[in-house]
């Protein structure tokens, strides 16, 4: 079966893979005060032009989410996000079992606009209850976002503007980052990122690395704590060596993006090759996800040849999701593409 179901279904990027074995018997400081943990930190920060960034290898996105939220936020106060945003769906209520309201709004393919954001605060701010609610403290947005779409610096800036006239934390998912990054017609780079927000990560489990994210906080003063906040949450890991290696290699000559590069690469010509076919698209994705609309018929004749994830029923049809990967091949696609004609 050809598995295009998600993007972080292969192990790892070979030169990851072969630093682990050259390592291997090497005796690494625990908890992320090692050597590799120190390089990584290093690069990250000098792709965010960000010399004093708190930069922090976590195991895993749900738990970054976790720790950065809490830690930015205190305990009665609320996140808002897009309906459709990770931490509003996915995590099975992991936010919100931390003690923060989840306050989902109407978002447009995945994307929470400004206007949106705007518009509710001065809402629930007129709102002569407001001190019985849990009040909103930080905006969670995903980038690229779960639908595949890609945020603009206008947009970005837009929404913190409204951050900052409502004292609200911005806070960036970046599970994708990479593919958001190089995605076609992407006007916005890290240290774009580390200006304009209080918090984001970047994400290796799906581009390129065996597991780990990097949380990113530009301001080192807007946490408190945030060693123990990991340990906390449970997403501290003893062999933090384990994520520093893959970072440092991550960010070694630009890896980190040649992968995300090919991962767009790919899924752009699966996408001109679906249209070839005349496939009818759910939305329009410049990222490694692309979601396509099926029928019935169709969905059951490829279901034992292809994997892929099932996104939303659109009345009598199916939306899936077809994803790339850092390691995909256009061979693959072709295969692919030969089996849904």
């Amino acid at each position: 079966m050809l598995r295009f179901d998600s993007d972080y279904m292969e192990t790892a990027h070979p030169k990851i893979l072969e630093k682990f074995v050259q390592i291997n018997f090497e005796k690494n400081t625990s908890y992320g005060f090692d050597i590799y943990s120190d390089s990584a930190v290093k690069k990250i920060r000098k792709e965010c032009n960000a010399e004093n960034a708190v930069v922090k290898f976590l195991v895993g996105g749900t738990q970054t989410n976790r720790v950065a939220i809490d830690a930015l936020i205190e305990p009665y106060e609320a996140v808002v996000c897009a309906s459709t945003g990770h931490i509003a769906v996915h995590e099975a209520g992991a936010i919100e079992a931390c003690g923060h309201k989840v306050i989902a709004l109407a978002g447009d393919n995945g994307k929470l606009s400004a206007r949106e954001l705007e518009g509710y605060m001065k809402t629930v701010t007129a709102d002569e209850t407001y001190e019985h609610m849990a009040q909103p403290a930080l905006v969670y947005i995903s980038f690229p976002t779960e639908y595949g779409t890609v945020y603009s610096k206008e947009e970005l800036l837009s929404l913190r503007e409204v951050c900052n006239e409502f004292s609200l934390k911005l806070y960036i998912d970046g599970a994708r980052l990479g593919y958001g990054l190089m995605a076609e017609g992407c006007d916005v780079d890290l240290a774009f990122l580390a200006k304009v927000t209080d918090a984001f990560y970047i994400g290796g489990t799906k581009v390129g690395a065996m597991l780990g994210e990097a949380l990113v906080i530009p301001e080192p003063t807007k946490v408190r704590k945030i060693f123990t906040q990991i340990k906390r949450h449970g997403a501290l890991l003893a062999k933090g060596w384990v994520a520093g290696v893959q970072f440092d290699t991550l960010f070694d000559d630009g890896l980190y993006y040649k992968l995300a590069s090919n991962a767009v690469e790919t899924a752009m010509y699966l996408r001109d090759g679906l249209k070839k076919l005349g496939y009818e698209f759910f939305l329009e994705s410049p990222t490694n996800q692309q979601f396509i609309v099926l029928t019935d018929d169709k969905l059951e004749s490829v279901k034992d040849k292809i994997g892929y994830s099932f996104w939303e029923k659109l009345g009598d049809k199916t939306v899936i999701r077809l994803a790339t990967s850092w390691a995909t091949e256009k061979s693959q696609v072709d295969e692919l593409l030969e089996i849904m004609k």
